[in-house]
């Protein structure tokens, strides 16, 4: 067995991404088996590109499903399995419903007015 096969016995290949509109990154890294989705996005540094993101209220997913969400555990919790990809989520904006609500009622008025 080689040095680096030592190395790399019991790790994993993960991603961590993160993305603003005019601004992504995507990290590559090596993990321990058993890691969960926090430790591999504390691990992956990318919190010294953005700053601005509060990890502990951050919410993350795996390819898309929400971590803490439809029975999936919280990700302090999640442990990773090879070649996932933890995503943090930024906070909305706005409500999407909220949004909807309110163009319907600008629809409404728009439609009263010209008839």
């Amino acid at each position: 067995m080689t040095n680096n096969e030592k190395n790399t016995q019991g790790n994993i290949a993960v991603e961590v991404v993160y993305g603003l509109p005019e601004k992504q990154k995507l990290i590559q890294l090596e993990v321990a088996v058993g890691t969960t989705a926090y430790q591999a996005v504390e691990q992956s540094g990318i919190l010294q590109s953005f700053p601005e993101i509060d990890l502990p209220n951050s919410k993350m997913g795996i390819f898309a499903q929400v971590l803490g969400a439809k029975g999936l555990p919280e990700p302090d919790a999640y442990q990773l399995q090879e070649r996932d990809r933890v995503e943090i989520y930024r906070p909305l904006i706005a409500d999407p419903k909220e949004v909807r609500r309110r163009r319907a009622e600008e629809a409404k008025l728009k439609k009263e007015q010209e008839g």
